[in-house]
């Protein structure tokens, strides 16, 4: 499904107007149906810059489609730059202004489909993440955030989502996502889909993690359970 495309055909919304000091980041989501009378979610994270919108059916353990990169915006319009798109590879790399309204806990995009706010943005966690670090035979082995192949992960306060995507191929490499809650020293994820594993999907993984010069230790099992110990630093462009 080519979601951009497919939000912005939608029929206009009316009577709807723009709070002059509304915050735009957090978690949002709507609903749409496809043709075989399926009722299929969509989720939006927007943090810190970036953002990632998702299709996906929880119930069916389906994974659709995503898409998402950096983002600006002025006093109506939502600026993008593409760094994944998985149904529409081409806008990898490409710039689209949308315009938006906010007001509360509402959402619009060019008068489209209204998107209901799930959060606010706000947590210890909650911000755009690029991996740094990962331990493998004993040794902890840096990884450089630039460059083509990236592995991000955006969190709202309440909703997380990772991507794994390479800029230079236009690939989206693998995704998953869905809902968390973090106490110190203990964060958990609940799996609402995951494009590599759907049978991942309902699954709940417990770490343990830690903020440590501004970089966040992720430490406890994979969903294979393999160990794992990860630390990701905020994204800086």
């Amino acid at each position: 499904m080519k979601l951009l495309v497919f939000l912005l055909s939608l029929a206009p919304v009316v009577g709807f107007a723009q709070t002059s000091d509304a915050d735009i980041d957090g978690a949002w989501s709507t609903t749409f149906e496809t043709g075989d009378g399926a009722t299929n979610q969509l989720s939006m994270i927007i943090q810190d810059g970036y953002f990632v919108m998702t299709a996906y059916n929880e119930d069916n353990q389906q994974f659709i489609s995503t898409l998402g990169g950096s983002y600006e915006t002025t006093s109506d319009s939502f600026l993008i730059h593409y760094e994944w798109d998985s149904s529409t590879p081409a806008n990898v790399g490409q710039d689209q202004g949308m315009g938006y309204i906010v007001n509360d806990h509402l959402l619009v995009f060019n008068g489209n489909r209204v998107w209901q706010r799930v959060d606010d943005g706000e947590g210890p966690l909650a911000g755009a993440w690029q991996i740094t670090g990962r331990k493998q035979d004993g040794e902890m082995r840096r990884r450089t955030p630039t460059g083509p192949r990236r592995t991000m992960k955006i969190l709202s306060g309440s909703r997380f989502q990772w991507i794994a995507y390479n800029t230079e191929t236009k690939e989206m490499l693998g995704t998953g996502g869905g809902t968390y809650t973090s106490t110190a020293p203990q964060y958990i994820e609940k799996i609402e889909f995951f494009s590599r594993d759907p049978e991942r999907v309902g699954d709940q993984l417990s770490f343990d993690y830690k903020i440590r010069n501004n970089e966040w230790h992720h430490m406890g099992f994979s969903s294979k359970g393999d160990p794992l110990y990860e630390t990701w630093g905020h994204r800086s462009e």
